[in-house]
């Protein structure tokens, strides 16, 4: 069995003309946007957001948010 192995090029091209056809374009360009790297370090950040909370006071703020809708 021979495998043919495509250039990423060529992959990246197949893969964003389906999600175009799928989701359109707009919704393609919010979809793959959530793969962009970001910056800073979200480590440091982190440990000073919640250097003073349980886990149990950040999973209880949480819900809070979803429930006020924030």
């Amino acid at each position: 069995m021979t495998v043919r192995i495509q250039p990423i090029a060529d992959i990246n091209l197949r893969a964003n003309q389906a999600l175009i056809g799928e989701l359109g374009v707009v919704d393609t360009i919010r979809f793959l946007n959530q793969f962009r790297a970001g910056s800073g370090d979200y480590t440091v950040e982190r440990e000073s957001l919640f250097r003073d909370m349980t886990a149990r006071e950040i999973i209880a703020e949480i819900k809070s948010r979803r429930t006020e809708g924030i």
